[in-house]
């Protein structure tokens, strides 16, 4: 043991209980699906009540446009994300070319942009000084506050139809290693940021004899290969503007899920996700907010003026 060299590793994305609604945040292949323009936002925050818990927002627009006889998206997401001594600060470009095939479009996708990351070394509480187990200047613990900005990339593919969709992505692609030292030993500390494959999926369904309820189940699988979470969700739809749903982490947590249409185009979403473990003795459980408005401002707007062949 006095000789092992142990590398650690643990996830670095942030999750999302309502992910059906910001596809795009996985996959670039995602953005700029369907007709309208859009802004959305989502704030997290994860067990409430405890310290230094993590709290992520995520920002984003999107928007479909055609070249010729060629269909496109384009848009712009922003995650600003906290969790314990940690930040991050990421922004990327999306880009996907989308290509009607059947009763869908296929389309594929790329992330380009920057991630920044830093570490509060002059926060580290490194306990009761002047006994045998602590030292005022500890050679692991970056002094003063860290940061480090690297080049980022993702692609993905994605196939949606007004029924279904699926779509797998791959974020971090140039696995980016951001360097935090300054140590009093001066020894080099890098924080690398893992490749992390994601699969989604989901299908509506229209209730045969309840044309105004729709159940819609998804799921949404993660692995950066050394291990794997998987999302599941149903969601229930009335009249195409209430919603609610439960949803289940295999990591250990089920999520309440609440939505609702306020006006044509806005769209407010709440989720409140509560740990199945211990966890639950010690927070408040996890909290969701999400807003998007989609409007369309790219078709030519109709008039109320019509011609009688009468006056020809």
């Amino acid at each position: 043991m006095l000789i092992a060299v142990v590398n650690a590793s643990a996830q670095f994305d942030p999750q999302m209980g309502q992910y059906m609604y910001l596809a795009a945040a996985y996959n670039p292949a995602a953005v700029g699906e369907g007709d309208l323009m859009k802004v959305a936002g989502m704030h997290r925050m994860q067990y409430v009540d405890i310290q230094n818990a993590p709290m992520s927002t995520w920002f984003s627009f999107s928007s479909p446009f055609q070249i010729g006889k060629t269909n496109h998206g384009a848009g712009i997401r922003f995650l600003n994300d906290r969790y314990g001594l940690f930040t991050t600060q990421s922004l990327y470009a999306q880009y996907a070319y989308r290509q009607k095939l059947g009763p869908g479009y296929l389309s594929a996708g790329i992330d380009l942009g920057f991630v920044n990351l830093g570490f509060k070394g002059d926060s580290v509480n490194l306990g009761k000084m002047g006994d045998d187990y602590h030292e005022a200047n500890d050679d692991a613990v970056p002094t003063g506050s860290k940061s480090g900005m690297k080049f980022d990339m993702g692609v993905g593919i994605y196939y949606s139809t007004p029924i279904w969709w699926v779509g797998a992505s791959y974020s971090h692609l140039t696995q980016p290693k951001v360097d935090i030292s300054g140590g009093t030993a001066g020894e080099q500390k890098e924080v690398k940021l893992a490749g992390t494959m994601y699969i989604v999926g989901g299908y509506h369904f229209r209730l045969k004899n309840y044309r105004e309820w729709v159940l819609t189940p998804s799921a949404m699988v993660m692995t950066d290969f050394t291990g794997w979470d998987v999302n599941l969700t149903i969601m229930c739809d009335y009249k195409d503007r209430y919603r609610w749903g439960l949803g289940y982490r295999i990591a250990g947590s089920v999520n309440i899920l609440l939505g609702i249409d306020i006006i044509s185009g806005l769209q407010l979403g709440y989720s409140c996700e509560l740990p199945t473990n211990k966890l639950l003795l010690e927070s408040y459980g996890s909290h969701e907010i999400y807003l998007a408005y989609g409007f369309d401002i790219l078709k030519p707007k109709r008039t109320n003026k019509y011609k009688s062949v009468r006056y020809l």
